[in-house]
């Protein structure tokens, strides 16, 4: 059987894994994808967390699978702007490596 435990590891696997790629990674659709890995272990524990809350009268059957449904929503148009910005990045600059881009600084 499957526990809330096996979720909450799973999901922190994952948070861990896309922060390494956010801090480790110099190209930025690594980073991106990094992004993505948190917000998806977010939805993990929205989701796991309403599978196993004791129901009562106060709380929805689907708030978490809900909240999951806004997250993943946030995470596209997340990624949809992104990928745009690096594309403008690539287009004028020719590199979409983030250290190399010191003149977005200024």
């Amino acid at each position: 059987m499957i526990t809330l435990h096996s979720y909450l590891i799973i999901s922190a696997i994952l948070f861990i894994l896309g922060i390494f790629a956010i801090l480790c990674r110099r190209n930025a659709v690594a980073v991106l994808m990094g992004i993505e890995l948190v917000l998806n272990a977010c939805g993990l524990n929205l989701v796991a967390f309403n599978a196993f809350i004791k129901q009562s009268a106060q709380t929805h059957v689907l708030s978490g699978q809900v909240f999951t449904l806004f997250v993943i929503i946030l995470a596209a148009a997340e990624a949809a702007v992104a990928l745009a910005i690096i594309l403008s990045i690539y287009q004028h600059f020719r590199k979409i490596d983030v250290m190399d881009l010191e003149q977005l600084k200024h």
